[in-house]
């Protein structure tokens, strides 16, 4: 067994069509990557943070931050995958995709996605399930709404709005969203990088859905803790009034 057992990878890179240099911007007077290394350092579960750039100005900062950072090709395709180049040159039992645009990632988290993994070795994947509160959500593109099963066992994910509740009053389940990270067994992250694309993940541009359409297992976490990701300028005030608001 590696002495590391679990690795936290950030992927942060520098281009972002909708907020320019978005891991440098500065969020209530600290970086988002810094404010994101902060939430995953504070985790007694995470024995390595390293954040994956492809951009000398983010591994600067994060270097003279104490914290650990790693060059990537600037070429590669997904998050995912910039996360498996670090991991397949550390070893790990788990590996954490943490979202680098998610300042509000902390212990609270991770800790309990990595407390799956290491309650059942069947679960390559676990990932987080937040109950919508906002009926505006359900139907919004950029949340990713998500159906399990009675043992959470993750059944879909989409951006349209599921489940369809044909009589609304009626229904007794409710809809909820994928937030935060992604905790992988690191050889399920290493076999979900070598598969190409599939034909669901491709249509609703969604990785986890190539998980699903190859018969693997994730694992769906109720929480009550929500998150601000940071993609657009509307995100930047919605955190700064929180952050005002908590006396972060």
């Amino acid at each position: 067994m590696p002495d590391i057992k679990t690795l936290a990878v950030i992927p942060a890179r520098l281009a972002s069509t909708r907020l320019p240099k978005k891991p440098l911007l500065k969020l209530a007077g600290r970086e988002l990557v810094l404010r994101v290394l902060d939430g995953v350092r504070a985790s007694a579960r995470v024995d390595m943070a390293v954040v994956a750039t492809d951009d000398e100005r983010i591994a600067s900062l994060v270097e003279r931050e104490g914290g650990i950072a790693m060059m990537t090709p600037g070429d590669i395709a997904t998050g995912s995958d910039r996360v498996a180049y670090v991991a397949g040159r550390i070893a790990s039992r788990f590996v954490l995709n943490v979202q680098g645009d998610d300042p509000l990632v902390s212990a609270r988290v991770i800790d309990p996605m990595i407390e799956a993994l290491e309650g059942d070795d069947r679960i390559g994947l676990a990932v987080l399930a937040k109950k919508i509160d906002e009926p505006e959500e359900v139907s919004r593109e950029s949340i990713v709404k998500m159906v399990f099963d009675l043992d959470h066992r993750a059944l879909y994910f989409s951006r349209s709005p599921i489940p369809f509740a044909r009589d609304p009053k009626n229904a007794q389940c409710a809809h909820y969203k994928h937030i935060g990270p992604y905790a992988w067994r690191r050889e399920a992250l290493f076999e979900f990088a070598s598969w190409p694309r599939t034909p669901l993940e491709t249509a609703e541009s969604l990785e986890m859905l190539r998980m699903i359409e190859r018969g693997k297992a994730i694992r769906c976490i109720e929480t009550e803790i929500d998150s601000i990701e940071i993609d657009t300028p509307e995100d930047v005030t919605l955190f700064e009034r929180y952050a005002k608001e908590s006396g972060l």
